[in-house]
């Protein structure tokens, strides 16, 4: 058992997420979007697309909100055409930097990324120059809060559902899988009855770097306030260690 808390830092993300509930749902929308293009509008065909809805139901969603985003992806031949496009580089101090993003206008976007890390004193690098710090996981959280298991009983249960590791921490479960097993995993847990706090494919890194500089913390914060802060932006990965 570790001693930090990952599911205080969840909540943290969450309650900012919920004081921009428009940015989030449009984070959705756009999945939803690329989902039912790539495999169709009914989820009981689209494995990607029930992962989605699940994740908009988790973040309080509105079902109509859901459904017209379906709707309107799989009756439109016109809809938004995004383009995933990933950006890697090194904030203050090299700490390593993943910016996913979905875009209709990858000059705009490559224009707004590039600015976020100079005005943070960071620099975009090639791809792959930091993606190979991180391992590319499933990772479902279960909240100590929500589900008073036992954690013997609840690690054999999901490893048998095909899930590669358990790690028990203060306040929550941590679950890993291998990312093609991501959505297998989740519909069991689901179908179990197991409340999930969190679940998603991420970047987790292999190795998190302690940041004690004030000047450089200011700089990284600017360069992450200002990517959640744009539309484009789907997700942000760091190496950085927050405890």
């Amino acid at each position: 058992m570790s001693g930090h808390s990952k599911f205080a830092n969840i909540k943290h993300k969450k309650e900012k997420n919920d004081a921009k509930k428009g940015k989030i749902f449009t984070i959705i929308g756009r999945e939803i979007v690329i989902a039912v293009k790539e495999g169709g509008p009914d989820p009981a065909n689209n494995s990607k697309l029930r992962d989605v809805i699940a994740k908009a139901k988790a973040n309080n969603m509105p079902n109509d909100t859901i459904e017209r985003g379906i709707k309107k992806a799989a009756g439109d031949s016109n809809a938004d055409n995004y383009e995933r496009i990933t950006y890697e580089g090194y904030g203050p101090n090299g700490i390593a930097i993943i910016v996913e993003t979905l875009t209709d206008n990858k000059n705009r976007t490559a224009a707004d990324v590039r600015s976020a890390f100079t005005k943070g004193s960071g620099s975009i690098g090639t791809p792959g120059c930091v993606s190979f710090m991180f391992d590319k996981k499933g990772q479902i959280i279960i909240s100590k809060e929500d589900y008073e298991a036992d954690a013997d009983e609840l690690m054999m249960t999901v490893l048998d559902m095909g899930a590669e590791d358990f790690i028990e921490e203060d306040d929550c479960y941590e679950i890993l899988t291998d990312p093609d097993e991501f959505s297998a995993v989740r519909e069991q847990i689901e179908k179990a009855g197991i409340p999930m706090a969190e679940a998603d494919v991420t970047m987790i890194p292999q190795n998190y770097v302690k940041l004690t500089d004030e000047a450089a913390l200011k700089n990284l914060q600017k360069t992450l306030d200002l990517l959640e802060d744009n539309d484009d932006v789907q997700y942000v990965y760091t190496n950085l260690d927050e405890d």
